[in-house]
């Protein structure tokens, strides 16, 4: 377990430098530079990657249980994951009406994958891992969203062809791990 929690401190500690340091951060990008702040935050965000997979594949083997979710709660996971996967393709597709009314749609998908997640698992390192995931990405959104308002950013409305990239991406990434990733890569079939 404290391999998977050096990697979520890592990851998500360097996910919420922007959030919690703003000034640090700016401070930082002055005296290095943009890009080598970049190189720095990269490898530190891959370095806790790295440790958020090995630990939670070593600590998921013998972790304690804490509930035993109904199976039930599978399928509303899996039914979970397709705004959340629509969500996360938005937030990385230019000129989206997703983007321009919720600003920051990969930060909420995270949010709605780990929340889908918590309610699908019942083990003490799920729990650590997913609900760490949810707090930083409920309380990195809601910090983005002042941000956006104090300096006044709008994102334009754009076309449906954004959206349409969106949602045909997302669901076919949600077909992908629904029924043939989740497997291959975690080892358990989220719909059973």
């Amino acid at each position: 377990m404290a391999i998977l929690i050096l990697g979520l401190i890592l990851f998500l500690g360097s996910h919420a430098i922007k959030m919690c340091a703003p000034q640090w951060r700016s401070g930082m990008i002055a005296r290095l530079g943009d890009n080598t702040w970049k190189i720095l935050y990269s490898l530190v965000a891959l370095a806790g990657f790295v440790l958020i997979i090995v630990g939670y594949g070593q600590a998921r083997v013998d972790t304690p249980w804490l509930w035993s979710p109904p199976a039930w709660t599978g399928y509303l996971t899996g039914l979970l994951m397709i705004p959340a996967l629509i969500l996360v393709v938005a937030g990385n597709v230019p000129s989206n009406q997703i983007k321009a009314k919720l600003g920051h749609p990969m930060v909420l998908g995270t949010a709605i994958w780990a929340a889908a997640h918590l309610i699908g698992t019942g083990s003490l390192a799920a729990t650590v891992l997913f609900g760490s995931f949810l707090i930083w990405a409920s309380a990195d959104y809601i910090s983005a969203r002042r941000r956006d308002r104090r300096a006044g950013i709008t994102r334009p409305a754009a076309g449906a062809s954004g959206d349409i990239i969106a949602v045909v991406v997302g669901l076919a990434l949600w077909g992908a791990f629904t029924f043939y990733l989740h497997l291959v890569l975690i080892g358990t079939s989220p719909m059973g």
